[in-house]
């Protein structure tokens, strides 16, 4: 019975086996179960969107291709309608606007358009509008003549803001009340303190032809001592506010019984309103 006292042979050594089973075991399987499902779907999701933009882009890059010139023909501006242009030609306004035939609706640039129509001197606002499918409108609100302005032997249009509109040359709108004593070179360049002197001798013919009809002439030389000459009689601003000036006239203008209105000079022809709370009559010699 040899063989029974014999030894049985030591199994090999092996990389031990986690073979032990158990709440823990069984949690840490179950996760790295979930972390190869989790991988798995992300790179599907990843997949998938990468297909998807690429097959966007394709189908966007198609569309543009082959409905761009349709696009093109649905929007081409067919015609350019120009509103509220009484001084300025239509012509004009669409050398200003600078749109090419053939340009469609959708490559209008319409904050430029108005910026190039709003350059010219009669121009005060200008709109821009598309209206679908072919129209692009220019909507405008010209500057309105105010006054003529005489300096250096020329006359200037301008509006009630001292803008200059355009130069008359010898020519002349009796129409309109005129300016004189301005200098030409701040006018020109409309400096500011030009302009407020433009609206002042503006402001002070609107209070006189209230009063009296005819042409009035002021004189802006000395912006300080504004000059108005209407039907003969000469008036004389001073520094204080117009209208208050004005109406301290109308206030004693009925017992004014030797200022003659009649553009002869008879009787007295100056009103000097320079000095508070009082007004010298003189008679013209």
């Amino acid at each position: 019975m040899r063989f029974l006292g014999r030894k049985r042979r030591a199994a090999p050594v092996e990389p031990r086996k986690n073979l032990w089973k158990g709440p823990q075991g069984e949690r840490a399987g179950t996760e790295a179960r979930l972390g190869k499902t989790t991988r798995r779907k992300a790179l599907a999701r990843w997949a998938s969107v990468t297909i998807g933009m690429a097959l966007m882009a394709g189908f966007i890059g198609m569309s543009v291709r082959y409905a761009g010139p349709a696009l093109q023909a649905l929007l081409e501006i067919k015609t350019i309608t120009v509103e509220g242009s009484h001084h300025i030609d239509r012509q004009k306004v669409l050398d200003l606007a600078k749109v090419k035939p053939g340009t469609g609706l959708h490559h209008v640039v319409t904050r430029a358009i108005k910026e190039q129509v709003e350059s010219h001197p009669w121009v005060k606002e200008a709109e821009v509008t598309r209206v679908p499918f072919h129209e692009l409108r220019i909507s405008l609100v010209e500057r309105k003549p105010a006054a003529v302005i005489r300096a250096d032997s020329q006359n200037f249009l301008t509006d009630a803001e001292g803008h200059v509109l355009t130069r008359l040359g010898q020519t002349d709108d009796e129409a309109l009340p005129l300016l004189t004593g301005i200098d030409s070179k701040g006018l020109l360049e409309e400096s500011e303190s030009v302009r407020q002197v433009v609206a002042s001798g503006i402001e002070l013919a609107k209070l006189v032809g209230q009063t009296f009809e005819g042409r009035l002439q002021v004189n802006a030389e000395n912006p300080s001592n504004l000059i108005a000459l209407v039907q003969g009689v000469r008036f004389q601003f001073g520094e204080a506010a117009l209208g208050e000036q004005w109406e301290r006239f109308q206030r004693v203008k009925p017992t004014l019984k030797t200022l003659n209105f009649d553009g002869r000079g008879r009787g007295a022809n100056e009103v000097d309103l320079r000095y508070e709370n009082r007004i010298v009559v003189r008679e013209g010699g």
